[in-house]
């Protein structure tokens, strides 16, 4: 029985419900306390905030440590970003473990799949490859017949559309197979001490549509406007003070939860936004009002 609880564990479970649902605390419950962010609705394995932290800033601290050693010729000196590096990842992992989000070993394994994926995705032309071609059965297909005829600049458009085709495809047969995706969901609500902390963007559907829609406006702002907008540093910096307000209001903005379906869309289509607002509407509005050079 034991072995069974563990092995379920490694496949999803977060602390703050499998305490309950393990049995194992009937007679003694610990003392434990939640957070707004403790009850996130999706599978515990691997943390999603590891993975990200782990990719993301691994591109920014390799590039800086080799510019530092190219300038300085310092191995102490360029070993600084890694060190802080490594001291972001434990802290991130502390504070996922200590508000009850996740187990230590999915911490760890979000870490390295992350890092493993930036190892893999060295170059962004690999990193499409694997997107089109090997993620998604309808991206395979659609990879082989269409990769010839996708335009150059609009292959983000692409990818998005095949992720956004496949994502609706794998969910409708797995569900059709029988196959409960959004099986955590339930345990979130039965165990979270507070109601209102119950976040639908946590589910896994949602983070599918959130990466798809993300990947559907870049697409869009990109076919728009291929080389962006031309401004000089002072509307750069008034674009993103805008833009910054902007996105705080669009991701204050509150969706509705019920049918699930319209959530779904509501926060495809938020996401999809995203990018017109940053890389077309605040600069083109900008641009537009700049008094401009006569040439």
């Amino acid at each position: 029985m034991f072995f069974f609880l563990n092995l379920r564990m490694l496949f999803g479970e977060r602390p703050f419900w499998w305490m309950g649902e393990s049995h194992l605390f009937d007679t003694v419950q610990p003392k434990v306390q939640q957070f707004p962010s403790t009850c996130e609705t999706g599978p515990g394995s691997p943390s999603g905030h590891a993975m990200v932290t782990a990719a993301t800033w691994w591109v920014m601290v390799s590039s800086l440590g080799s510019f530092l050693y190219l300038r300085t010729q310092s191995v102490v000196l360029s070993a600084v970003p890694y060190l802080l590096y490594v001291g972001m990842l434990v802290a991130v992992g502390l504070s996922r473990i200590f508000i009850l989000a996740h187990f230590p070993h999915q911490v760890i394994a979000g870490s390295l799949a992350g890092l493993n994926f930036v190892t893999l995705c060295k170059h962004i032309h690999i990193c499409r490859e694997l997107v089109i071609k090997t993620i998604i059965i309808p991206g395979f297909i659609l990879g082989i017949i269409l990769s010839r005829r996708v335009p150059q600049g609009r292959s983000l458009l692409f990818i998005g559309i095949v992720l956004l085709l496949g994502t609706v495809t794998l969910h409708s047969g797995l569900q059709w197979l029988g196959i409960k995706l959004s099986w955590s969901i339930p345990l979130a609500k039965k165990w979270c001490s507070r109601a209102e902390w119950i976040r639908m963007e946590t589910a896994p559907f949602s983070a599918l549509t959130r990466d798809c829609g993300a990947l559907l406006g870049l697409g869009l702002a990109q076919c728009w406007r291929p080389c962006g907008w031309p401004l000089s540093r002072a509307p750069r910096a008034l674009s993103l003070a805008i833009s910054s307000m902007g996105l705080y209001h669009i991701n204050r903005l509150p969706l509705p939860l019920q049918p699930q379906g319209f959530f779904y869309g509501c926060f495809l289509l938020k996401h999809l936004l995203v990018p017109q607002l940053v890389m077309v509407l605040v600069p083109g509005l900008i641009y537009l009002f700049t008094p401009k050079r006569k040439q």
